[in-house]
């Protein structure tokens, strides 16, 4: 079965398409992976590049990548598309998230901008169905929240007054959440390929200007190298994304992007020696049992 068919078949009947949704759920928690591992390379990075530097490479190198892996010369109508605005509008979504994630740790802990991205599978889940047509169940919703839980178990965010910055955090959640939803609509009618491909070269353009100006050279081959990773790990996580969308519904896939937080607890611990508290293991164990169970019903519904 080819990705361009895929999301036709899944909406039909019969062992294929009831199956799809298991195998959308799979792609999604490997885009969690991606985009934990670019998160940490990101992070090793921004010790001596700057960070809008880092983000810039980061697009540019997703583009040529992209564009050398699909060979995009030989098949140009990977790009056709007839809703430009719509890939438009998605690519800022996607430069809009990262730009507000990034303002928001210049003034927020790690943990409040967590809780808050993390209330983005509420935001999907809720718009999925006036936008899509795809509507959650009592089950799928006690499911998000219970991960949710989950997910404040392992950040507790502090208790005290908020920050004003915390907009920025609520922005870049907002952001990310149309991407979603935007991600889930064009794979229904444009290649994968071509959403990939455009979506880097909007944001490679919209922040040359901004990474040109803070440039620094690299320092040697390894820091070359991981600013290369760094397209090559969000490309491909955005690829296995949107490969997830043409499988499964929003509401099905919104709630397994808590997985990523046990990829970053992971990465942490063995990337920066980040040893996780006893708290953050029982959250955890809440975020892959909620995941669970949503994969439960979804083998269930399959057989």
């Amino acid at each position: 079965m080819s990705a361009e068919t895929g999301g036709q078949q899944a909406n039909g009947k019969g062992g294929p398409a009831s199956a799809a949704p298991i195998a959308g759920i799979g792609l999604i928690i490997l885009a969690c992976l991606c985009f934990s591992v670019l998160d940490a390379t990101a992070k090793y990075l921004s010790t001596s590049l700057p960070t809008l530097q880092i983000v810039w490479v980061r697009f540019v190198s997703h583009v040529v990548l992209s564009l050398v892996l699909f060979q995009v010369w030989k098949s140009p109508q990977l790009l056709k598309t007839d809703r430009w605005g719509l890939q438009i509008i998605r690519a800022f979504c996607l430069l809009g998230t990262t730009i507000f994630n990034f303002l928001a740790v210049r003034y927020l802990q790690l943990a409040e901008t967590m809780s808050i991205m993390f209330a983005a599978p509420f935001v999907i889940t809720a718009l999925a169905g006036p936008v899509l047509g795809e509507w959650a169940g009592i089950r799928r919703w006690v499911a998000i929240i219970v991960g949710f839980l989950g997910v404040l178990v392992v950040t507790r965010p502090g208790l005290g007054g908020l920050h004003w910055a915390v907009i920025y955090s609520l922005a870049a959640m907002s952001f990310f959440a149309t991407y979603a939803l935007l991600t889930r609509k064009l794979a229904a009618t444009d290649s994968s390929a071509g959403m990939l491909i455009i979506s880097g070269l909007v944001a490679s353009v919209a922040m040359a200007p901004v990474g040109l100006s803070v440039w620094q050279a690299p320092d040697g081959a390894w820091e070359w190298g991981l600013l290369i990773a760094t397209g090559a790990f969000g490309g491909g996580g955005h690829f296995l994304f949107i490969l997830a969308h043409r499988l499964a519904p929003a509401p099905v896939l919104a709630p397994m992007t808590y997985v990523q937080i046990v990829w970053m607890v992971a990465l942490g611990y063995l990337i920066f020696g980040d040893i996780p508290t006893l708290t953050t293991i029982l959250g955890a164990s809440i975020v892959v049992g909620s995941g669970l169970y949503i994969l439960y019903r979804e083998q269930v519904k399959a057989g």
